[in-house]
C-alpha cells in the first residue's frame, strides 16, 4: 500500500474552515490603496499633514512605476533551497536584489518631480539622491534592511525604500501562496524575511476576523494569533493604547480608546509595540499608511516606556528607539 503525504499547505487547502496563512499582495491594488489613505489621513489636525501629502504622491509613482516594472524573479533552485530550509524565498538581508531598483529610485523621482512644484529642502533632496554612484545606493539599502541606524540618511530613506518596495511587491506579487514556507521566525515576512510594519484585523471573506501582519518591503500579510506579540512571540503582559478625545472625562476616553480603529499591542516582556488596525471600525484602514499618520500615538508610547518593534520605513529614526523630527 502507498502512502500519500500531504504538504501542510495541501492539509489547509482541503479544510474549508482552515485560516488563509498569507495573502499575497495585489499586484493593482497595493500602492493607490495606500496612496488613498494617505490623503485621508492628511487632515488638518495631523501634525505630518503635508509629509503626508507627499508620501501619497510617492506611493502613485510607485504604482505607476510598478506597472510596467518586473524584477528578475528568484531561480527554482533558491526558491526549492528556501523552502527545504523554511527560509523566506526571496530575503532581502542576503544581499542579492535586482540592480534595476536603482532605475526604479529614479523613476520615482522623475515623477514627483513632475507631479508638481517641489520645496527647495525636496528639490536639494533629490539632486542628492540623484548624485549618488551605484555603491552608495546599495550601501544605504544594505543599511536599511539590517537596521543599521547610524548608517541611514533618514529623509533619503524613505526613497530608496520605495524602490526596493517596488521590486519586492513586484515578485511577491508574482508568488503562488503554496509555495511559500512555514519559516522558523513567525514573526518575520516569510516571503522577503523583513519585518512587518502593523497588522489589521481584517473583515470579510475567509480571513474575516483574522490579524494579519503586513509586510513593511513586499505587503505580503501573514496570519497571526491575536493577544500574542508580534516580536517575541510571548502572550504574556500584552496590552493595547489608543489616544481618546482630548478634554473628555475619563469615562470618555476610556470608551473612545476601546472603540478606537488603531491601537497600539504593547509586550512587557520585550518592551516593545506595534500597531493593530481594525478594518471593521475603518474600512479604508491600510496598515503602512495608517502607521506612518499616527505619530501621536508613537509619542503617547515612548512616553510609557515602550519603543517600536520595528520602524516605519518612511518615518525612518535618527537611531533605535526613537522617531525622526520632521520639522
Amino acid at each position: 500500500m502507498v502512502q500519500r503525504i500531504l504538504e501542510p499547505e495541501q492539509i489547509q487547502s482541503l479544510d474549508p474552515s482552515a485560516i488563509p496563512r498569507i495573502r499575497m499582495p495585489e499586484r493593482d491594488a497595493v500602492f493607490p490603496a495606500r496612496a488613498a489613505r494617505l490623503r485621508q489621513l492628511a487632515d488638518a489636525a495631523n501634525p505630518i499633514a503635508g509629509y503626508l501629502r507627499l508620501m501619497a504622491v510617492l506611493a502613485d509613482a510607485q504604482h505607476q512605476t510598478l506597472t510596467k516594472f518586473e524584477a528578475t524573479p528568484p531561480s527554482a533552485e533558491l526558491l526549492a533551497n528556501a523552502q527545504q530550509h523554511s527560509m523566506p524565498l526571496i530575503p532581502a538581508l542576503s544581499g542579492v536584489r535586482d540592480p534595476a531598483w536603482r532605475d526604479v529610485l529614479l523613476q520615482l523621482l522623475d515623477r514627483i518631480e513632475a507631479a508638481g512644484p517641489l520645496t527647495p529642502a525636496l528639490s536639494q533632496l533629490i539632486a542628492k539622491l540623484r548624485a549618488l554612484d551605484a555603491a552608495a545606493l546599495d550601501a544605504q539599502a544594505d543599511a536599511i534592511f539590517a537596521q543599521r541606524f547610524a548608517e541611514v540618511d533618514p529623509a533619503s530613506a524613505p526613497f530608496i525604500t520605495a524602490a526596493l518596495q517596488v521590486v519586492w511587491t513586484d515578485l511577491a506579487s508574482r508568488i503562488d501562496k503554496s509555495q511559500v514556507p512555514y519559516i522558523d521566525t513567525p514573526g518575520l515576512c516569510p516571503v522577503c524575511g523583513s519585518h512587518p510594519v502593523a497588522s489589521m484585523v481584517r473583515v470579510g471573506g475567509p480571513s474575516d476576523n483574522y490579524r494579519y501582519l503586513q509586510c513593511g518591503l513586499c505587503a505580503t500579510e501573514w496570519h497571526m494569533v491575536r493577544s500574542k506579540c508580534s516580536n517575541c512571540d510571548s502572550t504574556k503582559g500584552i496590552a493595547y493604547h489608543a489616544i481618546g478625545a482630548a478634554g473628555a472625562d475619563s469615562e470618555a476616553r476610556d470608551s473612545q480608546a476601546k472603540d478606537a480603529p488603531l491601537k497600539a499591542e504593547s509586550c512587557d516582556e520585550c518592551g516593545t509595540y506595534r500597531k493593530i488596525g481594525y478594518q471593521s471600525k475603518a474600512y479604508d484602514f491600510e496598515p503602512f499608511a495608517d502607521d506612518l499618520a499616527s505619530l501621536t500615538l508613537d509619542l503617547l508610547m515612548g512616553e510609557e516606556g515602550y519603543r517600536r518593534a520595528s520602524p516605519n520605513p518612511w518615518l525612518w529614526p535618527e537611531q533605535a528607539g526613537e522617531e525622526p523630527d520632521q520639522e
